[in-house]
Formats: C-alpha cells, sequence, structure tokens
C-alpha cells in the first residue's frame, strides 16, 4: 500500500483571471446548430506555446532482462481534487518545445528514467466541457539492464511525487484497489487500463474482418 501525501488544502477563494498566472476564466458567445445565440463559461490555460498543445503524458513501458514489462505510475497530492492521484508522469509543454521534446524531459524528470518515444497521440482535449485544455499521450519505452540501480528523480521545488513500478498485467487491479483506497485515478490512465483489460477479457471483439472467426 502507498503512503499518503501529508499535504492538505486549507483554503479556496475566487480567484480573478486577471490574477491568476496559469489559468483564466472566460465567457463564449456562440450560435447553436439551430441558430440560437447562447453563452458557454470556458477555463483556458495562460501557458500554451508554439506547439499548440498545452500538455503532455507518459505511457511508458519498462522493460527489464528478468522481470515482466511494467510501467511507472506516480503519486501525488492534487489541490483541485483534495486527494493524491494516480497518474501517468505528465507535464506542461514549454513555450519552444514539441510534444516529444517535453515528454523525454519530464520522464526523466519525474522518474529519472530516460525514455524514448515511440508514438505520440493527436492533440487530444482534455475536459471539453469546462476548457479548452488539451494534451498529446506519447508513448515511450524504457529498456534497462539487468541490475540496473532506479534512477535519482530531478524534481521542481515544490513537487512531492511517488513513483511505482507496476507489472502492466497488474495495473487494472491496482487501479480498482487504490481507487477503493481513496486516491484518485487520473482518467487518462484509468481508460488506457481499462481498455486493455477489456481486450484482453473480450479477444472475439478485436479481431480484423479478414481474420478467421472474424464477424457474425
Amino acid at each position: 500500500m502507498a503512503t499518503k501525501s501529508k499535504a492538505r488544502v486549507t483554503a479556496f477563494t475566487d480567484l480573478p483571471s486577471s490574477e491568476a498566472k496559469w489559468v483564466k476564466l472566460q465567457k463564449i458567445d456562440y450560435i447553436d446548430a439551430k441558430g440560437v445565440s447562447r453563452v458557454w463559461e470556458v477555463a483556458s490555460r495562460k501557458t500554451r506555446g508554439k506547439a499548440g498543445v498545452d500538455a503532455v503524458a507518459m505511457g511508458n513501458i519498462i522493460y527489464h532482462p528478468s522481470k515482466p514489462p511494467s510501467t511507472i505510475v506516480v503519486l501525488q497530492f492534487r489541490p483541485p481534487v483534495e486527494a493524491t492521484t494516480v497518474e501517468w508522469p505528465a507535464g506542461l509543454i514549454d513555450a519552444n518545445e514539441q510534444p516529444e521534446e517535453a515528454a523525454v524531459r519530464e520522464l526523466y524528470e519525474e522518474t529519472g528514467y530516460r525514455g524514448k518515444v515511440i508514438s505520440t497521440s493527436p492533440a487530444v482535449a482534455a475536459d471539453p466541457g469546462m476548457t479548452n485544455a488539451n494534451m498529446c499521450l506519447c508513448m515511450m519505452e524504457v529498456h534497462l539492464k539487468e541490475g540496473e540501480p532506479e534512477p535519482e528523480q530531478h524534481l521542481d521545488e515544490g513537487e512531492d511525487i511517488l513513483r511505482i513500478n507496476v507489472p502492466l498485467a497488474e495495473l487494472y487491479e491496482r487501479l480498482e484497489g487504490w481507487a477503493k483506497e481513496g486516491y484518485v485515478i487520473a482518467a487518462k490512465l484509468y481508460h488506457w487500463a481499462a481498455g486493455v483489460q477489456y481486450a484482453m477479457d473480450h479477444p472475439e471483439l478485436f479481431k480484423k474482418i479478414d481474420q478467421p472467426g472474424a464477424g457474425p
């Protein structure tokens, strides 16, 4: 069982957008499909750089010579949800970075591991009903040698991140267990794990049309 952070929220207060460093609240006037004028409220980041993408998450696969493939998740206190979350490593993309560059940098900072980006998703919406924030998912590989020690993290001031190496075959079950213990699971990680688990439980649904036994 992981140890929860002792951090805690002491107050919530209203904050004008003009005083905020990272986000702003805006009103959107728009016309719907029936020609009706409507209003929407949106929270936007102030930090989006030239890549046009706010953040990147690193779906990492750890390969070890004598251990099953695994992934590193990170536990950290997130004030907006007043709880310790379980997530894949992630971070904001700097002004002049591309998603892949940010992925390599953030994985190294949060876990100490140097990984290789294997694929990058399109920019996808994080919570389109509330914010225009977007992100990319970079799938990364880390290849370890036998006896290689766990590397040192390179965290920024104020970051308190616990890394945990989880065998891929156990990921969904471990996330379910953490949720029952009161941790908040990041949606992007849970959706990936749940999708993998569903595919494993129902392989017949994912056969291509030209494969034997596929289709009705």
